[in-house]
């Protein structure tokens, strides 16, 4: 392996299976560093394309998202890191799929327990072609001021504490990722910081060892010293002790191997990472020690011991002339995100909707202040959930089953009315659910199902200013105003329709008043006498009805009813209600299959 540097200051990456943590950290990293171009070229999300907003510093960069692994390397031939974030089920094979793109370089695998057999595979592969594996069980690694693969070293506080935007003199290679935060910190406290570090994994077999790292960085001339951190368990030490007896290695290493307490057990002791465990006493943190201090490599006599050796070994260096401390600067500002600056009380931003019936911001929604599992335990109906959602308080029963006495009564007219009429045509073109149950929908208005509010407004109107049944329907004659609620096409006088009977009958035996209603049903007997047609028709009742209801219940205000009835809310119970049975109508075209309507001939009048 050996060679030498692996990342530079225009090194780019792809991201296997999106994580949005992992890419912004580095972003931050590469603006931290003062990169001119992101290090993440592109994602690879299997099954989706398109892109992924993120940004780059201040500025709110697009990052292309691909499919495959292949259209991501073609798409970008510069791209030589693959940072696999693949669960330990399909990393292997997402891996090997990155090591056989001539464009791809080095494969940082995360993922820990990723089977040893795949593992060795990869291993054997990457070798006899050239190619470097950081992990598998690995965090990454890093280049300081450079570049970073996904969470190495940290939050960017950490990241400036340990002086990782601009290079040092030391390069660093630990098993653990976790251990390797930690010395970054002691690193950049007794030196002038890291060069490069690399993570090579807790796994048993990792993709490279400690020594391909440190003979690597032996040929890096910007590295002047090496720290290495191992473990008990495995014989991954002692390639590094022969590569030292061997003389390939001409630079100052300090190291230690952690676990020496392994030995106050009395029993076989696994630690946090998989190779983490003693096979014997060769593989002892006491006799890596010993084997690496006999073969030249600086070894405390303590893990507390290890920062002192460290600024020793450096100060030396410095003393000989052989390092040039790194000058140092100030790194810019990274921009905080906002959310995180609210959490923080740093700043406060304007919200851009409000909502007062709904909130789904804890365990469970809630409509109007009251939460889902209480709505289901006290049995509520659609009625009271319309009565939280649009009223935004609980109606008395009475008024929640007039409602839903309403939406059933109003779900449907059968196929020949307007908008059940448009449902179908559209339907039988072939049209979605949404597309046909729109369609009649926008039939909705004034002359279909639509004067409800109209009829409230007017019929509250004239009762309000104690107008004549007489005065109110000839005032409105004059302006040239059909009185709303008024007339049917079918029904007459008499043969009412039973839809307002029904809805009258419940009224006089369950509201506490129904004056509005009353004074509709005088000004009806005055329509009457015009024309036997002018019916009240299930429009006016409802509209009349709902002013009952609203000015009966004592729950609302006279200010609250006008409002009420001048919003709409009154024909949403038609839309509400009629929306039934027109997705019956779809429903009911598509099943009998009934192909494209045509409107016949005979049924038209053509004419010049």
């Amino acid at each position: 392996m050996a060679t030498g540097q692996l990342f530079s200051k225009t090194t780019q990456a792809l991201f296997y299976n999106y994580k949005q943590l992992p890419i912004q950290r580095m972003l931050d990293f590469d603006f931290l560093c003062g990169r001119e171009t992101p290090s993440v070229a592109g994602i690879i999300n299997p099954g989706a394309e398109g892109f992924q907003k993120l940004f780059f510093g201040q500025e709110e960069i697009a990052i292309p998202v691909h499919s495959t692994i292949e259209a991501a390397c073609a798409s970008h031939p510069t791209a030589d890191v693959f940072i696999n974030f693949a669960s330990f089920r399909s990393a292997a094979a997402s891996s090997m799929s990155a090591l056989k793109q001539p464009t791809i370089k080095v494969v940082a695998i995360i993922a820990e327990g990723v089977p040893e057999a795949d593992t060795k595979q990869l291993i054997a592969y990457a070798r006899s072609n050239n190619k470097v594996i950081i992990g598998p069980a690995t965090v990454g690694g890093i280049q300081a001021g450079a570049f970073k693969i996904g969470d190495t070293a940290g939050t960017i506080d950490n990241i400036i504490q340990c002086k990782l935007y601009r290079p040092g003199s030391v390069g660093f290679v630990s098993k653990s990722g976790g251990m390797s935060n930690e010395l970054y910190n002691t690193i950049a406290r007794v030196t002038d910081g890291i060069y490069e570090g690399i993570a090579i994994g807790g796994d048993v077999f990792p993709g490279s060892t400690l020594s391909d790292h440190v003979l690597r960085f032996n040929n890096i001339p910007q590295v002047k010293m090496m720290v290495v951190l191992g473990e008990l368990g495995g014989r991954d030490e002692y390639s590094l002790v022969e590569a030292l007896k061997q003389g390939k290695i001409n630079k100052p290493v300090v190291a230690w191997v952690s676990g020496t307490c392994a030995r106050l057990f009395k029993s076989e002791v696994q630690f946090g990472h998989a190779g983490a465990k003693s096979g014997g006493e060769l593989e002892s943190a006491q006799a890596k020690n010993q084997a690496l201090r006999e073969a030249g490599a600086v070894v405390p006599t303590s893990y507390e011991a290890f920062e002192n050796v460290i600024k020793e070994t450096f100060d030396k260096l410095v003393e000989d002339g052989k390092i040039t401390p790194v000058k140092e600067v100030t790194p810019p500002q990274i921009p905080e995100d906002l959310s995180t600056a609210i959490k923080c009380g740093k700043v406060r931003a304007p919200t851009h909707i409000i909502s007062t019936i709904s909130d789904d911001r804890g365990e469970e929604p809630c409509y109007a202040g009251v939460p889902m599992s209480s709505i289901v335990e006290q049995g509520f109906g659609v009625g009271d959930v319309i009565s939280l959602l649009w009223f935004k308080r609980s109606l008395p029963r009475y008024c929640s089953r007039f409602i839903e006495i309403c939406i059933m009564l109003c779900a449907d007219h059968g196929p020949c009315v307007s908008g059940a009429h448009n449902t179908i045509v559209t339907a039988r073109a072939g049209k979605d659910l949404v597309s046909s149950l729109v369609s009649g929908l926008l039939t909705i208005g004034p002359r279909f199902g639509g004067a409800i509010d109209d009829a409230a407004r007017y019929f509250k109107d004239a009762y309000d200013r104690s107008l004549t049944p007489y005065e109110f329907v000839e005032g409105m004659k004059k302006k040239g105003i059909r009185v709303p609620g008024i007339g049917h096409r079918i029904k007459r006088g008499d043969n009412r329709d039973k839809r307002v009977e029904l809805l009258q009958r419940y009224a006089r035996e369950n509201f506490p008043s129904v004056k509005y209603m009353e004074y509709a049903v005088q000004v009806e007997t005055y329509t009457l006498s015009k024309a036997s047609n002018l019916v009240l028709n299930v429009d006016g009742a409802i509209g009349s009805l709902f002013l009952d209801l609203l000015a009966g219940s004592g729950m609302f205000s006279k200010q609250e009813i006008d409002e009420i009835v001048e919003i709409g809310y009154l024909n949403g119970l038609f839309v509400l209600a009629r929306s039934i049975g027109l997705i019956g109508h779809t429903f009911d075209q598509k099943r009998l299959k009934q192909p494209l309507y045509r409107h016949p001939w005979e049924d038209v009048l053509y004419t010049k």
